[in-house]
């Protein structure tokens, strides 16, 4: 094994798998963490506060039901205001999941298998809180269930040109098929759970959700066809689901909205926020679970490079807004962009600008992308940038349209701050449920792309070969402790 490192080091690379690790250490590294009995006093801090922030979303929303959207600080022309904005936020925090898991896997990246877990799981809770925003947003709640295609007494069908009826079909179809790529992904690791479970409770639980996991060659085979089929089913949503979401804007005649660069702009900014959300939550988690052997590095090095790469594509997105508004020679259309940067949000403008497009530049630089502190703050700033983005594309368009007379300034009310504060809360305490009873480390993925995995035990794992996900080599069948 310390060979094969120093073959890699020498090739300039640093291993995948730091610390000399076999198949049993990685189990046991991983395994520890939803094994243990006593947990850290800095997850309970957390997990407190962050429940207590839930309550506080639990609050806001029944207030919101008792009194009405009146509590909002919409108005008229801005009838979107905070809901809509933290919408598109949450469904973009969500996309880096999927585009670790699918597209890296089908352009085997190797380097993706440490990251992957907390990659899915946070799309899931991202998606979850996302979907709470256009339920209480309708104005009337309890008929939200006129959006689905259902034959009603009342002989009214939804309106299947509405981009607020894709957005049902577009998140839901993300939110399915992310779910099932998370679980299955999970299946082999959960039966390690199981067969290392000690009380009963515990091996009932695990070993219901493994599914009867075995570790059979025929299970592996039917696991990794179902997960190539899945990665292939989650691919095309990376692109579709954010475009859908985008033509929420694009296909209205607003001056700001209309524009077609709006679907591949809200892709790049969605994998943008998303991978600075990876990055916020990965750091902290390496260190108080002692993953740095697993997540080493290179992996969050290759995270910054992504940063870099997506935030130069929204600062060009940007640019080439301004262009358009320019060359186009449409009044309104250029008029809707000088405002954005010099009206009366140009504060949150040129907030967006300086969180999305600058700061990630610091990440040209080496010790920048190797210093710990320096990725989690920029990737704090990128989410700060990313939803500004939001809010200025929703709010700067709709304050001043087409008319002066109806121009109106949006601020919003303490009830549209802690709804959003209190999203965080039910995010926040998800995940860390999630670290808590489930393996935040691929324990398959990892061994599948360490040396004792291949046959030829001396080559350069990045060469792109075709190693499986997983394979009977990786765990006994029958399952036992690796």
């Amino acid at each position: 094994m310390r060979q094969n490192q120093q073959v890699q080091l020498e090739l300039g690379r640093t291993p995948l798998v730091e610390g000399g690790h076999d198949f049993h250490a990685v189990t046991e590294i991983v395994s520890s963490v939803v094994e243990r009995r006593k947990w850290p006093m800095a997850w309970w801090v957390a997990f407190l506060a962050s429940f207590g922030t839930l309550g506080i979303l639990g609050l806001m929303i029944g207030w919101l039901f008792w009194q009405g959207v009146g509590v909002w600080g919409v108005n008229n022309p801005v009838g979107w205001g905070y809901a809509i904005i933290n919408f598109v936020f949450w469904v973009g925090i969500g996309h880096a999941g999927t585009l670790i898991s699918a597209i890296l896997f089908l352009l085997r990246q190797k380097w993706r298998t440490s990251i992957n877990r907390f990659a899915e799981a946070m799309t899931i809770f991202a998606v979850i809180c996302a979907l709470v925003f256009p339920g209480i947003h309708v104005g009337r709640p309890w008929l939200a269930w006129w959006l689905f295609p259902l034959p009603y007494p009342q002989a009214m069908w939804p309106n299947f040109r509405s981009p607020l009826l894709w957005d049902v079909f577009a998140v839901g179809t993300y939110f399915t098929v992310s779910l099932l790529f998370w679980y299955v992904g999970l299946i082999p690791d959960l039966a390690t759970i199981r067969d290392r479970a000690t009380t009963k409770f515990r091996r009932l639980i695990y070993g219901f959700f493994a599914l009867g996991w075995r570790g059979s060659h025929r299970h592996w085979h039917r696991y990794e066809v179902a997960y190539l089929i899945l990665a292939g089913l989650a691919t095309p949503l990376v692109l579709s689901v954010h475009s859908v979401v985008s033509f929420d804007f694009a296909t209205s005649q607003l001056p700001g909205w209309h524009t077609t660069i709006f679907p591949p702009y809200f892709v790049a900014g969605a994998v943008f926020s998303g991978f600075g959300m990876v990055l916020t939550l990965m750091v902290p988690c390496r260190a108080l679970f002692g993953m740095q052997d697993l997540v080493t590095m290179r992996h969050l090095e290759n995270m910054c490079r992504i940063l870099l790469v997506t935030g130069m594509m929204v600062g060009y997105a940007y640019s080439i807004e301004f262009f358009i508004a320019w060359y186009g020679g449409n009044e309104y259309e250029k008029f809707a962009f000088i405002n954005r940067a010099f009206g009366p949000y140009a504060w949150a403008y040129w907030t967006m600008v300086s969180c999305n497009v600058l700061s990630p530049q610091i990440f040209w630089f080496r010790w920048a992308r190797r210093n710990l502190w320096v990725m989690f703050i920029i990737s704090i700033f990128v989410n700060i940038g990313m939803w500004f983005e939001r809010f200025v594309i929703v709010v700067t368009s709709l304050s001043r349209d087409f008319l002066p007379s109806a121009w109106a300034y949006y601020k919003p009310t303490m009830i549209d701050t802690l709804t959003f504060v209190g999203s965080f809360g039910l995010f926040f305490t998800a995940f860390l449920l999630f670290i808590r009873f489930l393996p935040m480390v691929a324990i398959a993925e990892v061994k599948a792309v360490m040396p004792e995995a291949h046959a030829s035990h001396g080559h350069d794992p990045d060469d792109g070969g075709n190693a499986p996900v997983g394979g009977p080599a990786l765990q006994p069948a029958g399952g036992g402790r690796q």
